[in-house]
């Protein structure tokens, strides 16, 4: 019954298949950009703060851990989504009609994830702005002056290029990625002498810090973390592919082999900095391959690449920015969008401003359990359907929300474990963001079982592979 049918269902026209691309033009570089993005592999070796880090027992448990988390963002973040795209040839505020109805889906997940743009935008402005602050002599210090301006100015140019020109951010955005990943290549050939020296007390580990296990379980927090809105984002990434195959390919190549590159090299280098006596007392602590640049490119060199690497970091925010004002644009169509993404701006400026955004693992954690859950449910989704998209459905689909809002609870045991009342919930869950997937997943099924899924409405051409 198409007059069920909100209006911006009714618009959406799936891609036609002389529209789309092979998987190594659009996906697959797509992904490997978010990836090699400094952000993501300058924080990976931290382990959430424990003594040593995730190199607290080792390279080789730190890779492994790489590894798996690779492999759980490409199987159960990415993949479904991915599919459901290349499937239905439609955008995921379209998509995610049929785990949230066609009512529901306005809000979840395309408004949640146009929402969590500007968190990223932030973390972006954010991380750029302490780089270039230290380039250029001034202060650091968040929050300070020089880093609220020069924040300031990122969110308000990424976001103004996000709403008017992101089509030729994209051409650019095609090669930057390439430097982060040339900047860690000269790196590692800087401090390979070292790594047959490494031993984990070079980087403090001690009775304190991460056992085998907990290694493991901090890189899968960090990469789920990190990846959970990109796996979701799938559907948008790859309704431009041509058949699921390309889907598969873009996913391993893009998602597991980028991430498990970008984050190795990373690992590499402060093993080898460390192992090889690299590393001065001014240093000496930091797992940050940002923050040894100095020690070993020297002065000038390291001013040089940290300016590559905030140039290489400018097409992520102009994409988030992009992001968010199709999900203002959609989700808010009687508001002006230059005043709703203004106000989200707003807000990521504050946040970058201030350094909230800056405390990585409480960010990670925040949207890893928003996003869990609905590819949780949507992987459900899917599969009930038969491998397909089933179409939207009937106003709120209480399937879906009940297990967003269930899953929502235990992906975020952590985060509640900061309140002192609840501190004891913390480290209940192991893998709160892997268990908030598996909930989604499961209650979805149970529920949709009972009968608390609505019905799904016809509309044309709702399959186009």
């Amino acid at each position: 019954m198409a007059s069920e049918l909100p209006d911006f269902i009714k618009a959406s026209q799936p891609i036609p298949q002389e529209g789309r691309a092979p998987w190594y033009k659009n996906t697959a570089p797509a992904y490997a950009g978010i990836v090699l993005w400094f952000v993501f592999w300058q924080s990976i070796v931290l382990g959430a703060g424990a003594p040593g880090g995730v190199l607290s027992q080792g390279v080789l448990p730190a890779l492994l851990g790489l590894l798996i988390g690779a492999l759980l963002c490409h199987f159960l973040y990415y993949l479904v989504p991915g599919l459901l795209g290349v499937k239905s040839g439609r955008p995921l505020y379209v998509v995610g009609t049929s785990t949230y109805g066609a009512r529901g889906g306005l809000f979840m997940p395309g408004f949640l994830m146009g929402i969590l743009q500007f968190g990223w935008i932030a973390l972006n402005a954010y991380s750029v702005s302490v780089l270039l602050c230290k380039c250029f002599g001034l202060s650091a210090d968040v929050p300070s002056l020089s880093h609220a301006l020069i924040a300031a100015a990122l969110v308000i140019l990424g976001i103004f290029v996000g709403m008017k020109g992101i089509q030729h951010v994209g051409r650019v955005a095609t090669y930057l990625p390439m430097i982060p990943l040339v900047i860690l290549m000269i790196l590692v050939c800087k401090t390979a002498g070292g790594l047959g020296s490494f031993k984990p007390a070079d980087v403090g580990a001690s009775s304190a810090s991460l056992d085998f296990l907990g290694v493991i379980v901090a890189m899968c927090t960090y990469t789920v973390g990190f990846f959970a809105t990109a796996g979701a984002a799938g559907v948008d990434m790859c309704m431009n592919n041509r058949h699921p195959k390309d889907v598969h390919l873009a996913g391993l190549s893009g998602v597991v082999l980028a991430m498990f590159v970008a984050g190795a090299l990373a690992i590499l280098v402060v093993a080898g900095a460390y192992g090889g006596g690299s590393v001065t007392a001014a240093s000496k602590g930091s797992l940050n391959p940002v923050d040894l640049l100095g020690d070993l490119m020297g002065e000038g060199n390291t001013n040089t690449i940290m300016i590559l690497l905030a140039i290489a970091a400018f097409p992520p925010i102009c994409f988030s920015g992009f992001i968010a004002a199709t999900a203002m644009k959609t989700t808010l169509p009687k508001v002006n969008p230059w005043l709703s993404v203004a106000c989200g701006g707003v807000v990521s400026i504050v946040l970058a401003a201030t350094g909230a955004i800056g405390k990585i693992d409480i960010v990670f954690a925040v949207i890893v359990a928003s996003f869990g859950p609905v590819c949780g449910a949507m992987a459900a989704d899917y599969l009930l359907a038969g491998r397909k998209w089933a179409g939207p459905r009937a106003g709120f689909n209480p399937a879906g929300w009940i297990s967003w809002v269930v899953g929502l609870a235990v992906g975020s045991v952590d985060i509640l474990a900061e309140i002192p009342a609840l501190e004891g919930l913390k480290g209940v869950i192991p893998l709160p963001g892997v268990a908030a997937f598996i909930v989604g997943f499961v209650l979805y099924i149970i529920l949709a079982k009972m009968g608390l899924a609505t019905r799904t409405i016809e509309m044309p051409a709702a399959d186009v592979s």
